[in-house]
């Protein structure tokens, strides 16, 4: 089988499903917004500090899959089972951010991201997170998405969030605070 097939040099795509739609559309920017976060938790997935965590970021990069696929769906055309996502899946997020703040000060300032590589990648997965939700939010003004998907990238954002701040601990980067100039 050929990785390449052609369809798409002049512009177009197809939605599981079947219908051809242009590459700039709406919904193919969602899909490719959690495709890029996906590839960004793979990166923070491999970073060492996170040797503990790699189930449950594998874990998230599967949910990221699902939500890709049920972005790039047409359920009313596809004769294909598109995976499900959960209100479990958002309940572990949950529970995992639960868990590492008992480990950390409580916050009493803005963070600036950085300090280490490794925290710097999962900051860029963080944002790259919320733009995604951006996208969808903005995707269901105009066509039906599931509110689930926006529920866990909201609470996926918050996870990387605390991720970056269990990193910083970890490897004994102070989180620097960020101070107005006023």
């Amino acid at each position: 089988m050929k990785i390449y097939t052609k369809t798409g040099d002049k512009g177009s795509t197809s939605l599981v499903g079947g219908t051809r739609v242009s590459k700039t559309e709406l919904r193919i920017e969602a899909y490719g917004t959690v495709d890029e976060l996906n590839s960004y938790i793979g990166l923070v997935r491999d970073q060492k500090v996170n040797e503990t965590r790699k189930d449950i970021l594998k874990e998230i990069q599967d949910r990221l899959f699902t939500i890709g696929s049920i972005l790039a769906s047409e359920p009313e055309q596809t004769k294909k089972r598109i995976p499900d996502l959960l209100e479990s899946d958002v309940e572990l997020l949950e529970k995992e951010m639960d868990r590492m703040v008992t480990f950390l000060e409580p916050m009493r300032y803005f963070i600036l991201p950085g300090g280490h590589q490794s925290i710097s990648f999962a900051h860029l997965a963080r944002t790259v997170c919320r733009r995604a939700e951006r996208i969808i939010l903005k995707l269901s003004e105009e066509s039906e998405v599931n509110e689930l998907i926006i529920k866990y990238l909201n609470r996926l954002s918050d996870y990387i969030f605390v991720l970056c701040r269990i990193m910083a601990k970890e490897l004994e980067v102070e989180e620097i605070a960020w101070k107005p100039r006023v």
